[in-house]
């Protein structure tokens, strides 16, 4: 039987009679769109992150979207942030109204490199948005000092970085908000799409809470044009069932993590953690030059993996008009072409690891 690069079916079956249980509760109570059980998660999420105010949203990407508009930011506005990520992050930017621009990746964690922010700030410049990729947080004291340098906004797209640290502090915690996915591959995925915006701003909270709902803070009263863009009911209650093994999941990718970096440090490059880092592992991400050769050799013994991202945002034909060329960003371009995640999650077994492991050795010596 081959090896997923997620394995979404074993994770149900382990919490089976409790999400069914769930969902079963939400369906008899007949409350399905911003009910007791969002509010719950709301809450919850809020206070594991150490923020004041949680707010349900359809996605990661509209808790983006929605916390630049909360934030004012939109036509004739910049926003920087890194090429190295989903789309996601700059199509929101884009969405807002506003254009974003790129600045190159640290080598060693592929988040945004705050020396590399400066150059790109210009006197329409209103935010900075690091994204904590894989499942580890930039250098926010860095990226937070520049901000106040130039007056910007810091949204901090933590989409794959829930439960994620940087001394203490959880990842979303140190912007003016932060935004989460529930996308249901996340380390806290729900089974559908859906999403979180948390703040400790009053203000901005709660903006955006009339903004998921047309822009109304009253019903059938609109100070705004909003949009539809709320959690359900269902996820939520499934979300709150996964929530309570959260650190635990969390406490085994690390461990897994630790056991593949000591099976594959000679061989290729693991994982960098940034000092005063907890690193969640959304992703396991390998740097290696011969990563196709390793692509295919896995894939022949039925082991998945995944090339994040093979084609940087500045080279995207969405954003054409930006006028980048390839050499702009080289090191978030030198990622796209030799990094490869591997399957890392907390019911895989050590075993597996170990063959995955092996597998990479021979497909290195061209077995």
């Amino acid at each position: 039987m081959g090896v997923a690069l997620f394995d979404l079916q074993s994770q149900y079956l382990n919490l089976r009679s409790e999400i069914n249980e769930a969902v079963g509760d939400v369906l008899a109570a007949g409350r399905y769109i911003l009910g007791p059980r969002v509010q719950m998660l709301e809450e919850q999420v809020a206070g594991y992150c150490g923020v004041k105010y949680g707010v349900g949203v359809a996605s990661g990407t509209d808790a983006i979207f929605l916390s630049l508009v909360a934030c004012g930011i939109g036509e004739g506005d910049e926003v920087i942030t890194t090429p190295y990520t989903f789309f996601a992050t700059a199509g929101a930017i884009s969405r807002a109204g506003a254009t974003p621009v790129f600045a190159d990746i640290d080598p060693l964690t592929y988040n945004i490199d705050p020396e590399k922010i400066e150059a790109g700030i210009t006197g329409r410049t209103k935010a900075v948005i690091p994204v904590h990729i894989f499942g580890q947080m930039a250098d926010m004291d860095a990226i937070l000092t520049l901000a106040r340098k130039y007056n910007l906004v810091v949204i901090e797209d933590a989409c794959q970085a829930l439960g994620s640290e940087n001394r203490g502090r959880k990842a979303g915690s140190l912007g003016v908000a932060g935004c989460v996915s529930f996308f249901p591959t996340k380390n806290l995925g729900c089974c559908g799409d859906g999403g979180m915006v948390i703040t400790s701003d009053e203000k901005i909270a709660a903006k955006i809470k009339a903004l998921r709902a047309h822009g109304s803070s009253k019903k059938f009263f609109h100070d705004t044009a909003g949009c539809n863009s709320r959690l359900d009911e269902i996820q939520a209650a499934i979300l709150l069932v996964k929530l309570k093994y959260l650190e635990e999941w969390l406490d085994e990718r690390a461990a897994l993590a630790a056991h593949y970096s000591r099976l594959l440090t000679d061989i290729v490059e693991t994982p960098f953690v940034m000092p005063g880092n907890r690193h969640t592992y959304h992703l396991y991400v390998i740097r290696a030059p011969q990563r196709e050769l390793i692509k295919k050799y896995l894939e022949k013994n039925d082991v998945s993996c995944g090339m994040y991202y093979p084609l940087p945002l500045h080279l995207q034909v969405a954003y054409e008009s930006l006028r980048y060329r390839k050499g702009d960003f080289p090191e978030a371009e030198k990622a796209s072409e030799t990094l490869l995640a591997i399957p890392l999650y907390p019911e895989l077994a050590l075993s597996e690891a170990e063959r995955i492991a092996l597998l990479i050795r021979r497909g290195i010596a061209g077995e």
